[in-house]
């Protein structure tokens, strides 16, 4: 936590968030957050934390919250001191989130809520949910969703950690049994909480395809590559791995530059469009391709996997591989994010349906 506070105060983590709720307050200037990141890599130094709370909901509350919620929870949240989950997919209701039925009913000063979700990453290890509930039963789907914030260790909430193919328990469900929050617990109006929750979304997509996460796994591959040549046991012909990894450099450098046009936009206060959704659907399908080179690389010994490799050690690059598969579905499918592009970004008709 020292090093993200070192790096708050310094302007290189959190750089935009006011000063006045913990930040350092700089505006937002595209050459100096691209020459922190680039000087922070060649470095190989942590670039602070990357969490849900940081990433997603700290951009929705300044957008969408009262000045309460401001001050109570985002310098703590960006220090680390708070961790968040976000409560939104359900057993019907993942890419169709508008379908949810977790509803929270109005009683007196609070709201009762009942139901469940699922997909809740660090639900286990975090302090406080940020929720989408059914607050107008009768209203339309987009029209009766309320997003609202609370402690997970409030009484009727259950969490059930879900064990994944990666080994580590990184899902959960949640079971919410007459839950009680106060009405202080809604971020933007009532009813209006798909209108907030579009905020989130659109942060995610960009922390989730992210390209300084590619850089990082591209960097590593290219260590990797170096220790196998020089062992003398690369796993390829050198053609094909020329090929293969100018190919993903290409796509890298194209997303980190899209996403400097996205900032650029966003500084100019212009709509990212489907912007965004490309930096998702391509940040998560690089990742993994970045993945399966580094596990083709090394050939048969890639197949023995190490649920507790290190992040430095080269095995873990199958962890990783499973990890990121998962992220191509996670966040909105690669299907939706196409079909999203296709029909608002391309002007494309609907697909016809199917009797």
């Amino acid at each position: 936590m020292r090093w993200q506070k070192l790096l708050v105060e310094h302007g290189y983590a959190c750089r935009t968030v006011p000063a006045e709720y913990g930040g350092f307050g700089a505006e937002e200037d595209i050459l100096k957050t691209a020459i922190i990141s680039e000087e922070f890599f060649a470095a190989d130094l942590p670039q602070g934390l990357n969490s849900q709370g940081i990433s997603m909901l700290v951009p929705t509350i300044l957008e969408h919250g009262t000045e309460a919620q401001k001050s109570a929870w985002i310098e703590k949240t960006i220090l680390g001191e708070v961790f968040w989950c976000q409560g939104y997919s359900e057993p019907d209701a993942g890419s169709d989130l508008t379908s949810l039925k977790t509803a929270a009913v109005e009683d007196g000063d609070d709201f009762v809520i009942n139901g469940q979700k699922i997909w809740t990453s660090s639900a286990h290890i975090a302090q406080m949910m940020f929720c989408l509930v059914r607050t107008e039963a009768d209203a339309p789907r987009h029209a009766g969703i309320s997003y609202m914030i609370f402690p997970v260790d409030l009484p009727g909430i259950e969490i059930r950690p879900l064990q994944t193919m990666t080994g580590h328990p990184s899902f959960n469900e949640v079971f919410l049994t007459d839950v009680r929050v106060p009405k202080t617990a809604l971020v933007g109006d009532r009813g209006q909480g798909w209108v907030v929750a579009n905020s989130t979304l659109k942060h995610e997509r960009g922390m989730l395809g992210a390209a300084h996460g590619l850089a990082w796994r591209l960097s590593r591959l290219r260590d990797l590559i170096a220790r196998q040549k020089a062992a003398g046991s690369l796993a390829m012909p050198i053609e094909v791995l020329r090929d293969r990894y100018a190919g993903l450099q290409a796509r890298v450098e194209g997303l980190r530059l899209h996403e400097m046009r996205l900032v650029s936009m966003a500084a100019e206060n212009q709509p990212a469009g489907t912007g965004a959704l490309v930096c998702k659907l391509l940040g998560c399908e690089l990742n993994h391709q970045l993945d399966i080179l580094a596990m083709d690389l090394r050939g048969p010994e890639s197949a023995a996997y190490n649920p507790d490799a290190e992040l430095a050690s080269d095995e873990i690059w199958h962890q990783l591989s499973m990890y990121d598969l998962g992220l191509i579905i996670g966040g909105g499918t690669a299907q939706i994010q196409k079909n999203i592009i296709a029909k608002r970004g391309l002007g494309m008709p609907r697909e016809a349906r199917r009797n």
